[in-house]
């Protein structure tokens, strides 16, 4: 016979134990399905571990840079890579019993260990154990996405995952892919002391963000002294005297790409095909993500997805405001929707990418009349004071409402500072608040009012 809960949460991302605390102090029994460690991806092999890794790297970076701000060292600046692993080890870990402890100790709430499969569409396995509830959350996250490229079951790889046990320096680390996962590791490792070579497919890195922010973060790795190779084709890889070679170009007699450790950072796919969703009617579309609606309800009534599952978004702060969603319409009586929110994200190489609304090329696309305000970092004195004056921050404006559609901010505290730009764009304020407001000085953001009153018709 099964278990009867009220709530069933599959899986312990970002979104899980804030619902399960919602629930739970509403007086619903909760059972709470984890298979493999508490946290998701953000704790145990995203957000929190390459973030620590990322400021060992700069840590590294800064101190060779000493004579720079007139400081002497007394010898050559070395890294630990056992030491910054135990680090990084040490902070996941305190978050990871941080979740585990405030999972634990909601009341009525009883965690099952294992994988969750549906028999039904409101019946669930796990460990050969059934539960029902007429409320069930999937929130399961996903995994890296390896390809099936020739010669790749021949080879030893790594992927984001993997790279947390990594406590050794590679000689030469081979990057593929040019976004976000792979721009972080290429320069954190660049920086403890690997050759790395980025190798990305596309003819740009990022993509996704207009040709003057890839061009300005190609210059920043191209500086410290990372390779990157672009339209790379009829990708292949095996092994080559104790090390990997990769073919990057289609002509035979190319020569291959040889390092001694490969990275993949292509992207990653949804963790929904061991859950059984065919048999619970539970639609994914032709990537495997369930499908969602406005408030992140599946077509099967009663059963929610959140987080990276549903593909409404891939960070911890969407899974965070898919949880938000879910509890204030569940129990608050609201009718908050994921359309509501403003994409926002940022790219933590350094200096740093921060990035609200739509890009300068989708605005072109749309046709409307726009404004458009730009400064280079050079301008802004905090950043020569530091000795960062790399980027360039940008932001786009309805011409019509005087509201603020995008901004892109590459530089110097650019992810903590675009927040100010969201904020105003939540706000639905015009942009000329902020352009006659006092910033403190010497700060960064001093500078956005300067950019903001220069605006010019976009051509």
């Amino acid at each position: 016979m099964a278990k009867r809960f009220d709530a069933i949460i599959i899986g312990s991302g970002q979104a899980s134990p804030p619902l399960a605390a919602r629930l739970t102090s509403a007086g619903l029994s909760v059972a709470f399905i984890e298979r493999e460690h508490f946290g998701g991806t953000c704790v145990n092999d995203g957000c929190i571990p390459t973030k620590t890794l990322v400021a060992s790297a700069y840590a590294a970076f800064m101190a060779r840079r000493h004579a720079d701000f007139g400081v002497t060292v007394g010898g050559p600046i070395g890294v630990d890579m056992r030491a910054v692993k135990a680090r990084k080890d040490k902070i996941v870990q305190a978050s990871v019993d941080g979740v585990a402890g405030w999972v634990k100790g909601l009341p009525k709430l009883s965690v099952f260990w294992g994988q969750a499969r549906f028999l039904q569409a409101h019946r669930i396995s796990v460990n050969r154990e059934e539960l029902e509830a007429d409320k069930i959350f999937i929130n399961v996250g996903g995994r890296p996405y390896v390809p099936d490229w020739d010669g790749l079951r021949e080879v030893p790889y790594l992927t984001n995952t993997s790279m947390m046990k990594v406590d050794y320096l590679p000689e030469h680390l081979l990057v593929v892919g040019g976004s976000y996962v792979g721009l972080e590791f290429a320069q954190m490792f660049r920086r403890f002391g690997s050759r790395v070579t980025i190798v990305e497919q596309g003819p740009r890195l990022v993509p996704r963000e207009d040709d003057d922010i890839s061009d300005a973060i190609y210059d920043i790795l191209v500086r410290e002294g990372i390779e990157v190779r672009l339209n790379a084709k009829c990708l292949g890889v095996g092994p080559w005297e104790g090390g990997i070679a990769m073919r990057s170009e289609c002509a035979r007699e190319a020569p291959p790409l040889v390092g001694s450790h490969l990275l993949l950072a292509i992207g990653r796919r949804p963790n929904t095909d061991q859950l059984g969703l065919d048999t619970a009617g539970i639609e994914c579309d032709e990537r495997g993500f369930i499908r969602v609606d406005d408030q992140l309800r599946t077509n099967v009534p009663g059963i929610w997805a959140l987080g990276d599952v549903n593909g409404r978004g891939a960070f911890t702060h969407t899974s965070w405001n898919d949880y938000e969603i879910v509890a204030a319409n569940l129990l608050d009586g609201g009718s908050r929707r994921v359309t509501d929110r403003i994409g926002a994200y940022a790219l933590f190489i350094d200096p740093p990418l921060g990035r609200v609304g739509m890009s300068e090329r989708e605005v072109r696309a749309s046709g409307r009349a726009a404004l458009l305000g730009t400064i280079p970092m050079e301008r802004v004195n905090r950043a020569r004071e530091c000795g960062e004056t790399l980027g360039f921050m940008k932001v786009l404006v309805d011409a019509s409402t005087k509201t603020v559609l995008g901004a892109a901010l590459l530089g110097l505290h650019g992810d903590e500072i675009v927040h100010t730009l969201l904020d105003l764009m939540y706000a639905k304020a015009p942009y000329t608040i902020m352009a006659q407001a006092m910033h403190i000085h010497p700060t960064v953001a001093e500078l956005l009012p300067t950019m903001l009153q220069g605006m010019k018709p976009l051509q």
